[in-house]
């Protein structure tokens, strides 16, 4: 969409799967975009094989678990490619296993990881965005975070709050022309999904009325229009998209 030229798009955990998608599509609508990595060598890698495709993506290190490792993030963005327009909060993991054997550090860890980094990178972009009243916060969660999921009591809780974080921030800031919202994706074709045995996956997908798995560009079309001005009148909405696996 022609209207992102010029923005500046923060995507965090962008180097695979989702992320990766979203970072591309933004990319080619225009945008200048930035991710942040924990893994410096995969990063690079990734950075150089879009570079071949012809996106110049820039990379950051910093851990999304870690408040103040935010702040220097966004102050290098700030000062490479300027104020932040669009935020995606897409960091995320997984430490899965039934709640009577769940450790604290797995809860912990997914806490830190996919809801505490909402604190974490927002606080630093959202002022800048209603001083120059126009910005667009996406925050990607799951099908689970909606229905829930049997060993996943870490992984769910987390991804339900980033709705409830979604519908209290979209409202204190919508009349400053910044909408927040929400994307949860269903089984998509990522490399953890595909990794799984190919039978399992066939029962998955059963499961699924469109009957196939979902892809990450379809994720990041969806992301896309959140980010583009046609969708200034959507804000504090969850989208279910998950091939009808959901209805809610």
């Amino acid at each position: 969409m022609s209207d992102l030229n010029g923005k500046v798009a923060l995507v965090t955990g962008g180097t695979g799967g989702i992320g990766a998608a979203i970072c591309l599509a933004l990319a080619t609508a225009g945008a200048k975009v930035a991710t942040n990595y924990r893994n410096q060598e995969k990063a690079e890698k990734w950075q150089a094989d879009v570079k071949a495709k012809g996106f110049d993506i820039k990379i950051y290190q910093a851990d999304v678990s870690d408040y103040d490792a935010c702040e220097e993030m966004v102050g290098k963005v700030v000062s490479d490619l300027g104020p932040i327009d669009i935020l995606i909060n897409n960091a995320g993991i997984t430490k899965d296993g039934m709640f009577k054997k769940m450790t604290r550090d797995k809860w912990d860890a997914v806490m830190k990881i996919n809801l505490d980094s909402l604190f974490n990178v927002t606080r630093h972009v959202v002022e800048s965005m209603t001083g120059r009243g126009w910005g667009r916060i996406v925050n990607i969660s799951s099908i689970n975070g909606q229905k829930g999921q049997i060993g996943q009591t870490n992984y769910t809780t987390s991804k339900a709050g980033m709705h409830g974080f979604t519908m209290s921030l979209a409202q204190e800031v919508a009349r400053k022309g910044v909408t927040v919202n929400t994307v949860s994706p269903g089984y998509i074709a990522t490399e953890m999904v595909m990794a799984v045995p190919e039978d399992i996956r066939k029962q998955v997908i059963a499961n699924i009325p469109v009957n196939r798995l979902g892809t990450s560009e379809e994720v990041a079309a969806l992301v896309n229009f959140l980010c583009s001005n046609e969708a200034g009148f959507t804000t504090g909405a969850d989208f279910a998209m998950n091939g009808g696996q959901h209805m809610m």
